[in-house]
């Protein structure tokens, strides 16, 4: 029997023996070595148990699909899986850039109003969530407090510095009597930026407390919907900065 010439490629069964001990790294790589290579280790009997044991459910897409190969499957799950394992950017917008305007009135008369830088105001959090306390002086209520303040407007306005851009946080109506609740509560859902139509909601929404006990303050931040909690500060400022910022896409 004459030896096996060097140069000669190992017939496909050999390859796909050892293929089956390869990572898919290593197996995308070797099959870059040659035509012959790329077709034997392409195979779908080398990539099911691969595709089946990461991603089953696209695995199970063979069944509808009987002419997609299970490489090519392998791959779009991975990708999908890096995508969402992938940090977001950091946001462009700080919160120094930001003005929190706030207006509060009761039958179209005001009750107070403020516009303050947000970096002055009181974050309890220690910057972990969008969250912020201002303080509001007494001399900014009007009125009794003892009576029913009835058809409450409030509005909550963030402004990029240098009055460049508004993004309108909230603007709602409510029924809140001081006299006989400390704090009243206003929320209203928060748009989805992008391109998505108005009928998609974000899963934020907008949320100012007012304090009318002897501790007058405002409190406003963005809540998320499916567990009530406070967005991180960054997520707070990459969701605003596509309202006041200028998208690159645009």
């Amino acid at each position: 029997m004459s030896e096996r010439n060097p140069k000669t490629p190992p017939p496909w069964e050999a390859l796909i023996l050892v293929a089956h001990y390869l990572d898919p790294q290593t197996l995308a790589t070797a099959s870059c070595v040659s035509k012959s290579w790329s077709q034997a280790l392409s195979l779908d009997l080398v990539w099911q148990p691969l595709c089946a044991s990461r991603f089953p459910s696209l695995s199970n897409l063979k069944i509808s699909h009987p002419s997609v190969p299970y490489h090519r499957l392998y791959v779009i799950g991975l990708a999908a899986f890096k995508r969402r394992q992938k940090p977001p950017p950091k946001p462009r917008l700080s919160i120094d850039n930001l003005v929190f305007a706030i207006e509060l009135s009761s039958k179209g008369v005001l009750v107070f109003t403020v516009a303050e830088a947000a970096s002055k105001i009181n974050n309890i959090q220690g910057n972990q969530v969008f969250k912020f306390d201002v303080d509001v002086n007494r001399d900014c209520f009007w009125g009794n407090e003892n009576e029913c303040l009835e058809d409450m407007s409030i509005t909550w306005n963030v402004v990029l510095e240098g009055w460049g851009a508004v993004f309108t946080m909230m603007d709602c109506r409510r029924k809140w009597s001081c006299g006989t609740a400390a704090e009243g509560w206003f929320w209203e859902e928060l748009p989805c930026p992008g391109c998505y139509s108005r009928d998609v909601g974000s899963g934020m929404v907008a949320d100012v407390k007012v304090s009318s006990g002897a501790d007058r303050k405002v409190s406003v931040g963005i809540l998320r919907v499916g567990d009530w909690r406070y967005v991180s500060m960054e997520d707070g400022l990459r969701y605003l900065q596509h309202f006041l910022l200028p998208c690159e896409c645009d």
